[in-house]
């Protein structure tokens, strides 16, 4: 029971690089992201080359923020007039470009049979493996927090809330929306690559099929559920679903009447249920 602990806290706590990097694009610049999944596999796979091409860990870490940042950057210089539903659609589509090209180009990252052999990293703290990744993830989460929690309070977190409320407004007194929206775009993208990263450390093996589109959902319903531009409500409604997603694989130790498909599927049906129900009372009129 402890190992499995351990396994949906280091779950957590790479998930909610991705919920930090989302938060910041929709939490405070109001930009609707359902493909934080691309840039999510986007660093697990830069990570994993860089990582079996002998590149030390900080340097691979490093290597998938800043590729998955270049890529968030390069989608919102290409889609500066969307908004809201057409913005989503749009990285939503190119989510499944991403893991498409990832599972036909053979020569890119192994195609359909993925990568494997990822080494992780390698300090010696004196811990055991699961706790001594646990640590390193929880620290790297950290700095991570405090990070946005620091851009939430500078003139430039403003702006972005800014932006998110009136983007009219901003422009009118001569900021440029669209380089703010880039950066906050860039910097989202480069937070899930961290978390890409340290999923592809933490499995040793990743494929395309890891990456599809119910990623970006449950990562957006956990900032649904938090505070719009909040960090630290976002990395708490993060650990609830992670623990909704993780600790509901338990139900198979208490439910024995139904065969294993059937389980899975009223598996998936509770944490439908759970999430709408978090989500209503979250957002029911007088609390918005």
């Amino acid at each position: 029971m402890i190992e499995y602990i351990i396994a949906i806290s280091i779950f957590a706590g790479i998930y909610g690089f991705v919920a930090l990097g989302l938060n910041i694009q929709w939490g405070l610049t109001g930009l609707i992201n359902l493909g934080q999944v691309a840039f999510f596999a986007v660093g697990a796979y830069a990570f994993a080359l860089a990582a079996k091409a002998g590149v030390p860990f900080i340097l691979a870490l490093a290597i998938s923020a800043c590729v998955s940042g270049l890529f968030g950057a390069a989608v919102a210089m290409f889609t500066p007039r969307l908004r809201e539903d057409y913005l989503a659609i749009v990285t939503l589509g190119f989510s499944e470009f991403v893991r498409l090209i990832l599972l036909n180009e053979k020569w890119l990252a192994g195609g359909p049979d993925g990568v494997a052999g990822i080494p992780r990293p390698n300090l010696p703290i004196g811990l055991p493996s699961e706790l001594a990744f646990l640590t390193i993830t929880a620290f790297a989460l950290a700095i991570a927090f405090a990070l946005t929690r620091r851009i939430e309070k500078l003139p430039f977190g403003r702006t972005l809330r800014a932006i998110r409320e009136d983007e009219t407004v901003v422009t009118s007194v001569g900021k440029i929306s669209l380089s703010y929206k880039a950066q906050a775009f860039m910097l989202g993208a480069a937070l899930a690559g961290i978390g890409g990263a340290f999923f592809a450390s933490y499995l040793s093996y990743i494929s395309p099929d890891m990456f599809g589109p119910n990623v970006s959902i449950y990562v957006l319903a956990a900032v649904l559920i938090g505070t719009q531009g909040s960090s630290a409500a976002t990395l708490i409604s993060t650990a609830l679903v992670a623990m909704l997603l993780e600790g509901t694989r338990l139900l198979k130790d208490y439910i024995t009447f139904v065969d294993g498909v059937e389980l899975a599927a009223l598996r998936l049906v509770a944490l439908g249920v759970a999430l709408i129900a978090i989500v209503i009372v979250r957002y029911r009129p007088g609390r918005i």
